[in-house]
């Protein structure tokens, strides 16, 4: 039996849930799982837990898992990009007894912790293990939500899968599911894991950069071994492209080789950062402690652009998330408990393509890649970020001190006019938001509320087309997938698109 919208109150305990229960089945419960958790703060005076249950008098009977044989093992798979898109896949192939190999440019998890904290302490930089590239993607150094605007029965599938390899049991019904970056690495580890275990493979420092056709058809995945310099050559009969919206020499090639692709709108714009305890009291009036870090999602059409809030991180943190050498980009990441001082998103401004569109389908990049190159040199040229606080962005000058907010950017921050790194089209639009979400957010427009700038790496600036089959349209048994091909946006719908693609592969070679 499911029963829904069942309200508690702020610290009454959940197992009242029985109760309810045993009233509806008019006997025992011997069965209760929790399909759905959400917030209701529209009453301020009255906040409430939502919950959707599924009870029944006696357990279900239990399924015992099958391991599948690995009865395509002939059949050779070659996944580019270890992120959600490609790891997910990859679980998926492995279940249908295909054996792939996960290339990897960057290093593993452990690796990509340590250069991160190098590269913020003292600004070497590594091009191929950092914030953006290595095992698990972008998405390891991020706040780790699992929420998705997308519809799709294959997001249950996700969040059972995360479950499975140790995400916490609540990302299964809560309203607003996350991980937190601390618990990500060790998921990542038990994916590789199982991977090898079922004899899939993974190789790390394996930057995909060329490949052999024939008569149309992908048999050959090349690769630069980033330890050794050695050239790698992989046998394929299916190609996976789950490259990540970073991937720009990749894309030059995939260009360069003649796959056709199409220039995506996109959109920049800088992380704020407020106290959490100010979102806090704006967003539930009054405070208990089983509440959790309050969050928003916050858009604005008050400027000549569209404005918008995105990848919220409650007690989070501004990651230096550069790729590329004499460049700045920002994002935001959170651990699970989400108790970090700060609360920061991004505020960002849609970019069309008559900003930036001079004829060419990589112009995007190009344009996202100028300003963060700009921050590098507004900001002294050490990949310090340029910060500003709200008062002084609207006045148009740098600031010369920080207020009640700090800047949580790790590998420092330099004060700047962001007016003079953005185009007057995004400051202003900026601006406008700025104005119209303190309106609806108390103290979002803060004097005190600290940008940190550029976030420009929202979406990938291109996409490279597929067909029906999920190939490519100009090469037969390559797969574009995921966030970097221009077929998701975060975790959830990443790792859907993976799923996605893995049971293409399948139906193709299905006995």
């Amino acid at each position: 039996m499911r029963i829904d919208n069942i309200k508690l109150k702020i610290g009454e305990s959940e197992g009242k849930l029985r109760k309810i229960a045993e009233e509806k089945l008019r006997g025992k419960c011997g069965y209760l799982r929790i399909l759905r958790k959400s917030l209701d703060a529209r009453n301020k005076a009255d906040i409430r837990w939502v919950y959707s249950i599924e009870a029944e008098k006696a357990p279900p009977q239990g399924r015992q898992d099958i391991l599948p044989e690995a009865k395509h093992k002939e059949k050779r798979i070659v996944v580019v990009g270890s992120g959600p898109a490609g790891l997910f896949c990859t679980l998926r192939l492995l279940d249908h007894g295909f054996c792939p190999t996960l290339l990897e440019r960057g290093g593993d998890v452990d690796e990509r912790a340590e250069k991160n904290e190098r590269f913020f302490r003292s600004h070497v930089l590594d091009e191929e293990t950092n914030v953006q590239f290595g095992e698990g993607g972008a998405g390891t150094f991020s706040d780790g939500k699992l929420n998705t605007q997308t519809h799709t029965p294959l997001n249950r599938e996700v969040l059972e899968l995360f479950a499975k390899f140790g995400a916490p049991e609540e990302i299964l019904y809560l309203a607003k599911p996350h991980i937190g970056s601390d618990n990500l690495r060790d998921i990542l580890k038990r994916m590789r894991a199982y991977i090898l275990a079922r004899g899939g493979a993974v190789r790390f420092h394996a930057r995909f950069d060329g490949l052999r056709m024939r008569e149309g058809q992908i048999y050959e995945a090349l690769a630069a071994d980033g330890k050794t310099g050695q050239r790698l050559a992989f046998p394929c009969d299916a190609l996976v492209l789950a490259i990540g919206h970073s991937s720009r020499d990749t894309f030059a090639f995939l260009e360069k080789n003649g796959f056709a692709m199409e220039q995506r709108e996109f959109a920049v714009g800088a992380r704020i950062e407020h106290l959490q305890e100010k979102i806090g009291a704006a967003q539930y009036s009054a405070w208990h402690t089983s509440l959790p870090p309050a969050d928003y999602k916050l858009a604005s059409h008050a400027g000549e652009r569209s404005a918008f809030t995105f990848c919220m991180c409650p007690g989070g943190f501004v990651m230096p998330s550069s790729s590329e050498r004499g460049s700045v980009v920002t994002n935001g990441m959170s651990n699970y408990a989400r108790d970090g001082k700060n609360a920061n998103s991004a505020l960002l401004v849609q970019i069309r393509r008559e900003d930036y569109d001079r004829g060419h389908v990589l112009d995007g990049a190009e344009f996202q890649g100028k300003i963060e190159r700009a921050a590098f040199a507004m900001a002294g040229g050490c990949y310090a970020a340029p910060v500003q606080r709200v008062e002084d962005f609207f006045a148009g000058r740098a600031s010369a001190r920080f207020g009640e907010v700090l800047p949580t950017y790790a590998a420092g921050t330099t004060m700047c006019d962001l007016n003079e790194l953005f185009p007057a089209i995004v400051a202003d639009s900026m601006k406008a938001a700025l104005r119209d979400m303190g309106r609806r957010l108390s103290g979002f427009d803060h004097p005190d509320a600290v940008l940190t700038a550029p976030e420009t790496r929202f979406s990938s600036p291109v996409r490279i087309l597929r067909g029906e089959t999920l190939e490519s349209v100009t090469h037969g048994g390559i797969y574009p997938c995921g966030e970097g091909c221009g077929y998701a946006g975060g975790i959830m719908s990443s790792a859907a698109d993976g799923l996605r693609v893995a049971e293409a592969i399948f139906e193709k070679y299905a006995d």
